[in-house]
């Protein structure tokens, strides 16, 4: 137990150190963006994305240089209730997929030259081959059943999340620029939209998905082991703590930490698709002002998801259909990102460019 007070206390010690956006910072990119060989604003969201990035990062003309994608793994006791249309055995099988190299996010981590992290936060099981490359954070071998209590321990939950800052940290001290959070876990579709539930009030059979596949009688069964969770469990709104150790999972927690020790450091995260984004909330219910370091990659196809952003107050780069995980939608944004940061520093002003501006 005091263990897990000193990562509470460490926990919320480090939410009070994150920052907010440096206002010079965006003052001075914008100024630039007006100044740039084009009419002003005719770059669209480029040009917010590039302000945005230099008000997080507290540079001017920032540079995103190096990248890296956290895919975190763990499993979940609420499979014993047919909420996934794959077994369990899965997370493990993709986990050694992605150490591999064969899975979607490390083909797109490969285009965009981004790092892939992959770490076991709390599989069930043995990752089957060579596991040199894999960041071992087991906190235990996957949570409870959240239908009949708690999906964590606070010791577990605490655990969890700190193995999500120290991933980040490790990162940061290489010089890391830009983050992604992925994710792999068989049913972690549900979790996820308890964490929506909890915090909207809304109907599980209102934003309940396929995840994994399901077909409409899958789907009912899963809305209903929601509810019962939810009425098990009586997660509560206003403690996002409470919401993420009765229904949430190892590698949501881990993320949530991945999300806040970015932050500390004024590292811009790319947030993923629905389970990413059910991180993405308990982070910012939690720590407010690490809101301001969150882009979303895209839109998931999810129904929840939408509802989610609109709870973030975010507005997702790409909306491409995608529902994977793991990362994908995340690192696929890095191109714009990185795009974004590349015109606002790299383009000429009109005065370097000899070019007439705009009249007076």
């Amino acid at each position: 137990m005091h263990r897990a007070a000193s990562s509470e206390s460490s926990i919320r010690a480090l939410c009070q150190t994150i920052p907010g956006l440096d206002a010079d910072a965006i003052d001075a990119a914008r100024s630039r963006q007006d100044q740039l060989t084009k009419p002003p604003g005719s770059l669209g969201r480029l040009e917010d994305i590039s302000v945005q990035l230099a008000g997080m990062t507290g540079v001017a003309r920032p540079k995103v240089t190096r990248k890296a994608v956290f895919t975190l793994a763990g499993d979940h006791g609420v499979v014993a209730e047919g909420v996934s249309a794959f077994p369990q055995s899965v997370s493990v099988q993709m986990v050694a997929n992605f150490l591999a190299g064969g899975a979607a996010v490390n083909v797109l981590a490969r285009h965009v030259g981004a790092k892939n992290i992959v770490a076991d936060i709390g599989l069930a099981n043995e990752v089957p081959g060579d596991t040199s490359g894999l960041k071992s954070l087991r906190v235990a071998d996957g949570t409870a059943n959240m239908a009949a209590g708690p999906a964590m321990t606070p010791e577990q939950m605490w655990q969890a999340v700190q193995a999500g800052i120290d991933l980040a940290n490790a990162e940061a001290e290489e010089g890391l620029d830009l983050a992604a959070t992925g994710e792999m876990g068989i049913g972690n579709t549900t979790p996820a939209t308890a964490i929506l539930c909890a915090f909207s009030g809304a109907d599980p059979v209102d934003v309940t998905g396929p995840g994994t596949g399901l077909k409409a009688e899958g789907i009912s069964r899963k809305a209903e082991v929601i509810r019962r969770s939810l009425a098990v469990n009586e997660p509560d709104p206003d403690n996002p703590w409470d919401v993420l150790r009765k229904v949430g999972g190892f590698e949501i927690a881990g993320l949530v930490g991945v999300i806040l020790g970015c932050a500390a450091r004024r590292i811009p995260v790319v947030v993923d698709g629905f389970i990413s984004t059910s991180a993405a909330l308990i982070a910012t219910r939690a720590c407010p002002k690490c809101a301001g370091f969150l882009f979303a990659g895209h839109r998931s196809a999810e129904p929840g998801h939408d509802r989610m952003l609109a709870l973030l107050g975010l507005d997702p780069i790409l909306s491409l259909d995608m529902r994977l995980g793991e990362g994908t939608g995340a690192v696929l944004a890095f191109t714009i990102i990185d795009a974004a940061a590349k015109l606002l520093d790299e383009m000429a002003t009109f005065a370097d460019a000899g070019v007439d501006g705009e009249a007076e």
